[in-house]
């Protein structure tokens, strides 16, 4: 086996143990950082997640009579947001690692605000989708950024509950577009404009002042923490640096975590079969996800209800959604498991998308709805689930980045995807979107399969090398070069 090349360099803060940071009150601490920077990054998600999906909203009042929309250039307009986001993803995750978090996020936080409320302008179709391919382009930033900021402040064990809370704002913003929507509908012909102009133009301005706002409050990454002393700085440092899978297992393996960036751990994302198997399992929940953001409304409206009712009746399915993800982040910290979890969130996905295919809604309206509460109670809570498990399970800084930009950014060309199955003609039961979103799922069940036995294997093949002393010969330097591929690095099911 060929040795990783000697560039690595352990600072002082990781030479450092446990003992040395007796001083510092670790539940105190992580309370701290929690209530520094989740709301922000929840608040924010959420109002990006709002200005992507409200079009939903906006297109049961009237946005597609009002701009004449013929035949699937709505469903075109969905699809050109998706291009533009998933394409960007992975360079803002690089462009994010070489710059300054506090300066580049926000910036684009209020850049997609502009674009959001110019939205509410658009006179025809080529505008709303010139509108649309701006907004993915400026959203790309946000969400496999924050993922990446997390796992800069918090362990592993210590991370899904922080991503669930995050993310959580999915959900929330579901249900807050709906009752926004219902609300800002009753303006429909103030100052001239109709109320699906009033849901993006109001809804955008809330956007920006948010986004204008976190430039003083977005924090930096952490060893420049300004709302951090200098020793609860060192110790995040040290913390999230000997948070590494192998330490229950080899306790006497190398510490720490090779922090220098380098371009040849891009080419190392894109060999890994482990890396593309997580892609393939987290485009497997993005996929509906995005289906149900923006198709929601538009299915509960169908099945009889009025379009003010319709968007109340989408509330409900979020909430509850909201809540599963917490809980079931914190059961999956606390147990340190990922895979089960994940395998109950297929598990409810597939069963409510077949009861949405066998069902009809004209003679069922409540098992349709019913369902959508199922589907809601898998997806939510695997958004996080899935990209935590795959953050956890990536060594080296720099590759983890590039890993979670590459497991999102591709994940998300799905909801280019689904923005086509939906169809017009294929309503009320959308038997052809319900089935197609179906098999994305079980395409994502099976590529979770893979990865776990990906995961024993190797682990069973890493102990048995380090028993035959396969490794006796390499430093600590060039272990810890790696990565996830050092025999003492044990993967996390």
């Amino acid at each position: 086996m060929e040795k990783a090349p000697l560039d690595y360099v352990e600072s002082p803060v990781s030479l450092k143990s446990l003992d040395t940071f007796s001083d510092i009150d670790r539940t105190k601490l992580r309370r701290k950082i929690d209530f520094r920077i989740l709301p922000l990054f929840t608040l924010l998600f959420l109002l990006s997640f709002l200005d992507r999906g409200n079009i939903g909203n906006a297109k049961i009042e009237g946005l597609a009579e009002d701009l004449n929309l013929q035949g699937n250039q709505y469903n075109l307009c969905l699809t050109i947001f998706f291009i533009f986001y998933a394409t960007m993803e992975i360079p803002s995750n690089a462009i994010l690692k070489r710059s300054r978090p506090d300066i580049f996020v926000p910036a684009t936080v209020t850049l997609f605000a502009v674009v959001m409320t110019l939205m509410g302008t658009v006179q025809n179709y080529a505008q709303l989708m010139a509108t649309r391919a701006l907004l993915g382009f400026f959203e790309a930033a946000l969400f496999p950024g924050i993922s990446y900021i997390l796992s800069m402040y918090y362990r592993k064990n210590e991370l899904l509950f922080r991503q669930a809370i995050f993310v959580s704002a999915a959900s929330i913003a579901g249900a807050f577009s709906g009752l926004l929507a219902a609300a800002i509908s009753n303006m429909d012909g103030v100052g001239g404009y109709a109320g699906w102009r009033w849901i993006f133009i109001l809804e955008g301005l809330l956007t920006f002042v948010c986004g204008v706002l976190s430039f003083w409050w977005f924090p930096k990454y952490p060893k420049d923490a300004s709302f951090l002393t200098e020793r609860e700085r060192e110790f995040v440092l040290w913390n999230v640096h000997h948070s590494t899978n192998q330490d229950k297992v080899h306790p006497d393996a190398p510490k720490g975590e090779d922090t220098s960036s380098d371009k040849r751990y891009f080419f190392a994302v894109l060999k890994d079969i482990n890396c593309w198997c997580q892609m393939f399992s987290y485009l497997g929940v993005a996929l509906p996800t995005y289906g149900i953001s923006l198709f929601l409304p538009t299915i509960v409206k169908n099945l009889g209800y009025t379009s003010v009712k319709s968007q109340l009746l989408t509330v409900p399915i979020y909430v509850v959604s909201c809540v599963w993800s917490i809980i079931q982040g914190y059961l999956s910290d606390r147990s340190w498991l990922r895979s089960p979890f994940l395998s109950f969130n297929y598990l409810c996905m597939i069963a409510g998308f077949i009861a949405c295919i066998c069902l009809d809604p004209r003679t069922n309206a409540h098992g349709i709805y019913a369902a959508m509460y199922i589907v809601g109670l898998g997806m939510y809570p695997a958004i996080p689930l899935s990209i935590v498990w795959n953050a956890n399970n990536l060594s080296g800084s720099y590759k983890r980045a590039i890993g979670i930009g590459f497991q999102i950014g591709l994940a998300n060309y799905g909801g280019a995807f689904v923005s086509n199955f939906y169809r017009n003609q294929d309503s009320p039961r959308f038997i052809l979107g319900h089935a197609l979103t179906l098999g994305f799922v079980c395409l994502g069940a099976a590529a979770m399969v893979i990865v776990v036995f990906n995961y024993v294997r190797t682990n069973r093949k890493d102990e048995l090398a380090l028993k035959d002393g396969e490794y006796e010969n390499y430093s600590d330097e060039e272990l810890l070069k790696m990565g996830d591929k050092s025999p003492y690095f044990s993967y996390r099911l």
